[in-house]
């Protein structure tokens, strides 16, 4: 069964409609009510459209945090093929809400890295919700090390509400390998792009997306802080999560008008879940685009570039 958003209360009512229409024809094969339902399916689509004509900036969060999204398994196994995984921060343990390795993206060796929130709940749990601990971090910079050494480009994919704010990453350093991650990101030599599929949320985030070129889907959002968590802040009521993802401007739109994103990934719509093979082919041709973009230019030139797009963010769009 598909899962509906809110907001999608009366797209469900009409594909439900289509649905056990076609389920009473299965049943009773002399029933013929092909017409009816595809009459149906063109109303689900002008529904569909009009939805998605106009989201407000909270329910891009919704489409973003959407259970049936593609996740980083599923582009990893979708974009790069002979992918070896590579596990563990050599320090402590394998944090599971990170996936990275070796792989090949257009035939031409690659490391990947990227958040994995998990597709049910033993895997939700399993993965943490996308949620990492120091030692994912720090299995990131492992990573982020090797890919140096061997001038490999990093492909990283973040979908992530934030690193784990619990007592046991706490301890064992988990604003140090934040830190530590994000510093890595800037010392590279090698062609780095990262693209936001889903949530980009704090410094968790940050640490896997200070590359040469930021992407974002066009219903991901990337933002300091959620908008329940800056609403409970702010005004002490949760609820008030519309507003603050108003005022957060975590949209696509809005990073890249601030300068923040270098680049707006087209969804199908409905959104990345309506259509997922559609959806990563349009990240496929995105990465291929920015990659050769990058690859001629030399690692101190890379590293001065990244250093610099940083630097002067804030200075695009202040006066909006």
């Amino acid at each position: 069964m598909a899962h509906y958003l809110d907001f999608e209360k009366p797209l469900a009512e009409i594909e439900g409609k289509a649905e056990e229409l076609r389920a009473m024809a299965r049943q009773n094969e002399e029933m013929d009510v092909e017409k009816e339902a595809e009459n149906l399916d063109f109303k689900a689509q002008e529904i569909l459209v009009d939805l998605y004509k106009n989201l407000t900036p909270w329910r891009k969060c919704q489409i973003a945090r959407h259970p049936e999204r593609p996740h980083c398994r599923d582009y990893i196994k979708a974009l790069f093929s002979e992918f070896v995984p590579l596990a563990g921060d050599r320090n402590f343990a394998d944090d599971q809400a990170v996936i990275g390795g070796l792989a090949r993206f257009e035939d031409k060796p690659i490391v990947v890295i990227g958040h994995e929130k998990g597709s049910d709940t033993k895997s939700r749990i399993e993965r943490n919700f996308g949620m990492a601990r120091p030692e994912g971090y720090r299995k990131a910079i492992r990573l982020m090390e090797l890919a140096d050494k061997f001038g490999l480009p990093v492909i990283t994919l973040v979908d992530t509400p934030g690193a784990y704010p619990g007592k046991g990453a706490e301890e064992r350093g988990q604003s140090e390998a934040i830190a530590r991650s994000t510093e890595k990101c800037l010392q590279i030599g090698v062609p780095f792009i990262s693209i936001i599929i889903g949530e980009g949320g704090s410094g968790g985030a940050v640490a896997f997306a200070t590359a040469n070129k930021l992407a974002m889907l066009e219903h991901s959002v990337y933002s300091v802080i959620s908008p329940e968590g800056c609403a409970s802040i702010l005004w002490k009521d949760a609820e008030k999560m519309r507003e603050a993802a108003e005022a957060l401007r975590l949209t696509a739109e809005d990073l890249y008008a601030l300068g923040i994103s270098d680049q707006i990934i087209e969804e199908p719509v409905g959104g990345a879940h309506r259509d997922p093979e559609r959806a990563i082919e349009s990240v496929k041709a995105a990465i291929g685009s920015m990659l050769s973009g990058l690859n001629s230019k030399k690692p101190k030139d890379l590293i001065n570039e990244r250093r610099k797009k940083f630097l002067k963010l804030g200075s695009k769009g202040l006066a909006a």
